[in-house]
């Protein structure tokens, strides 16, 4: 693609893990890519890697579930990116905690950044998409969808997101739009090694163990992820709506 060809997209939650390694194989495709997080400071690491591998990349500061930052936010990455016609919503915290224990705000923070964010972002930048009669949507959802003991909040956003998938398939595909969804198993990241630091066990034996537990006998990494992402995005895969692929080294219920 030309620069003055070249379609854009936006990442969230891209200053690291899955969402830095989405945008940065979305940049090697050939897209300008918009990373968005929380802290626009803290999206330097990924622009920069973009940029020195040759490509365009914007950072982009904004909190997914405020209304006013995500609008601001998708307009500046259109008057400097070009109009977005690929969104990923991969934006995400984890705030665990056995239902008895767990409090209104962990609710309502989960909800808020999976959820609430996911359908801001998809709404702001759908227009572009219907306007050029071509867009991607890609959202991350997770094996947590069909139940994680701790994880109340999190697995009903999950849930969620594959039902609000479904929906966009159904609602912009006469509009060249498709809507996918990736549920990620095990993947190696901040968040994963957080959960093991709160186990109380090392990062290295927590792989292990989830290993054990997966038929490819192996955890998943970011760079997985985004190849998942890669073909949802693309021409190609034109046909592919509405679907949750499950990126977890086995079969899933």
């Amino acid at each position: 693609m030309t620069e003055s060809h070249q379609r854009t997209a936006i990442v969230t939650g891209a200053a690291r893990g899955i969402g830095a390694a989405v945008a940065a194989r979305l940049a090697r495709d050939g897209f300008a890519v918009a990373v968005v997080d929380l802290d626009e400071s803290a999206c330097a690491g990924a622009v920069k890697a973009i940029e020195s591998a040759g490509g365009r990349a914007l950072a982009v500061g904004a909190d997914v579930s405020d209304a006013d930052q995500v609008e601001a936010a998708v307009a500046r990455i259109a008057g400097e990116l070009g109009p977005p016609t690929v969104l990923v919503n991969n934006a995400g915290i984890t705030r665990d905690s056995l239902l008895f224990k767990m409090t209104d705000a962990d609710w309502d923070a989960v909800i808020a950044v999976h959820l609430r964010g996911s359908f801001l972002m998809t709404r702001a930048a759908q227009k572009h998409m219907t306007e050029a009669k071509w867009g991607r949507i890609v959202n991350l959802s997770s094996t947590s969808a069909l139940g994680n003991r701790g994880q109340v909040n999190y697995s009903a956003a999950k849930a969620g997101l594959q039902g609000f998938t479904k929906t966009l398939a159904i609602e912009l595909g006469k509009f060249g739009v498709t809507a996918n969804a990736i549920a990620p198993g095990f993947i190696e990241t901040d968040m994963t090694a957080a959960t093991a630091e709160r186990l109380g066990v090392s990062f290295e034996d927590f792989k292990k163990a989830a290993a054990a537990q997966i038929p490819v006998a192996r955890t998943g990494t970011p760079e997985d992820i985004a190849a998942t992402a890669s073909f949802f995005v693309s021409d190609e895969a034109s046909f592919v709506s509405g679907q949750v692929v499950y990126v977890a080294g086995g079969p899933q219920d």
